[in-house]
């Protein structure tokens, strides 16, 4: 369940959007190779919002995005949210299974992932994301990922 302040709104995060983007920066410049286009635009404790600005290497033949540019999205959503829950700790996180269900074709634009970890253990931590296209309402994939955290020793 995700913790909010009396007013309802989502607790702060550890870590501010400007200081999860430097980390992601400094330690995982790869992200971003080619150009930065997916953008942190919330963040708060156990939650994340990333857009996906469209581009055309998201795109694949039919004119849609493709598959694996969702896949991305939801991966790089989970590993954004655990360090801005968690704090610089959580660096060594990595991805230990992530399932994808496709529920419509998007059309060929921008994304917004809402993301919610919705388990967060000593050891494991699941998240859930939502993936909307710009052009409208309706969901268009949903993923659950599984990432697996630094031991004692690394935290």
């Amino acid at each position: 369940m995700t913790e909010q302040n009396a007013e309802g709104r989502l607790a702060p995060s550890r870590l501010t959007i400007a200081e999860v983007d430097r980390l992601i920066d400094v330690h995982f410049p790869q992200a971003h190779a080619g150009s930065k286009i997916m953008i942190t635009e919330d963040l708060a404790h156990r939650h994340a919002r990333i857009r996906l600005e469209a581009h055309e290497r998201s795109l694949r033949p039919g004119n849609t995005v493709s598959g694996p540019t969702m896949f991305m999205l939801a991966d790089f959503g989970i590993y954004v949210a655990i360090l801005g829950t968690l704090g610089e700790a959580a660096l060594e996180a990595v991805t230990t299974g992530l399932t994808m269900t496709f529920m419509q074709r998007p059309e060929p634009q921008g994304m917004i992932a809402e993301i919610r970890l919705i388990k967060l253990g000593r050891r494991l931590v699941v998240g859930e994301v939502e993936i909307y296209s710009d052009a409208g309402e309706d969901m268009v994939a949903h993923a659950i990922g599984t990432y697996s955290l630094p031991g004692p020793s690394g935290r």
